[in-house]
């Protein structure tokens, strides 16, 4: 790796980081970057999971002040993304290296689909919890958190849309305060992931790139700050084209390599 490459990393996670913690999809900047670098899916997906973790623990402590008065709705729903992201993770492990790249591109179409939606899908879960009161969401919202776990566990790129999807059709708050949950559960995800890659690092040889996974952590940490203090003042349209260019080329760089 040249120096070159260490600085596209770093901004990657930087970007990431930011957009982790104001949208979600971070992955779709960092995982493109590391596939046009020459490294394999896996390996690109499992060190981006890992790198990306400190970021998402900024990010929530970013949005501290939303987060009073939901530990006991938090611990329970992070019951279900611990979970899902434990069976996610053991999926990309346990499946073969040659399925990653044909769910992936799918996984990311998806990705990309519910982040042009999203300013739709938003306004829609506002009308639909209006005269509603969940405080915990219930069986249905557990159930949804766990799948969000798992598609974060074996990918994760715009888990945080689809959580806020679910936390916001579910529950009756404050979007804000549902973004902040979100990074919550988003970090229980990733690092929950990150922790079990690296015990199948230590034990099964599963191959990881620590050098990329140093850069982005670094980049995600600062981004998660950056992502928590200004990332509201960016212009929801300019966020959405830029993730949705470079997830196409994510795809593309898949479909032909």
């Amino acid at each position: 790796m040249n120096l070159l490459d260490a600085a596209a990393i770093f901004a990657a996670g930087v970007a990431a980081g930011s957009i982790n913690t104001v949208v979600g999809s971070g992955s779709l900047i960092t995982f493109p970057t590391l596939l046009a670098l020459g490294y394999p899916p896996v390996v690109a997906n499992v060190s981006n999971n890992i790198g990306l973790v400190p970021g998402g623990v900024t990010g929530a402590y970013g949005y501290r002040e939303e987060l009073k008065g939901q530990r006991g709705r938090l611990v329970r729903l992070a019951s279900a993304s611990f979970i899902g992201a434990v069976i996610g993770g053991l999926l990309l492990l346990g499946l073969p290296a040659e399925a990653f790249n044909v769910i992936v591109i799918a996984l990311i179409l998806i990705a990309l689909v519910l982040v042009v939606v999203q300013p739709r899908l938003q306004g829609w879960m506002v009308r639909r919890r209006e005269g509603e009161h969940r405080p915990h969401g219930g069986p249905v919202l557990w159930a949804g958190v766990l799948l969000a776990g798992m598609y974060g566990g074996y990918f994760g790129a715009a888990q945080g849309i689809i959580l806020i999807a679910l936390l916001g059709i579910m529950l009756d708050d404050d979007l804000q305060r549902i973004n902040a949950g979100k990074n919550v559960l988003s970090a229980v995800v990733n690092g929950t992931a990150a922790i079990l890659f690296t015990l199948m690092w230590l034990f099964a040889d599963t191959e990881v790139s620590w050098l990329a996974v140093l850069l982005i952590a670094a980049g995600s940490t600062c981004g998660g700050v950056i992502g928590a203090r200004i990332g509201r003042r960016i212009p929801p349209l300019v966020l959405r084209g830029v993730i949705v260019a470079v997830g196409v080329a994510a795809v593309v760089n898949l479909l032909l390599g």
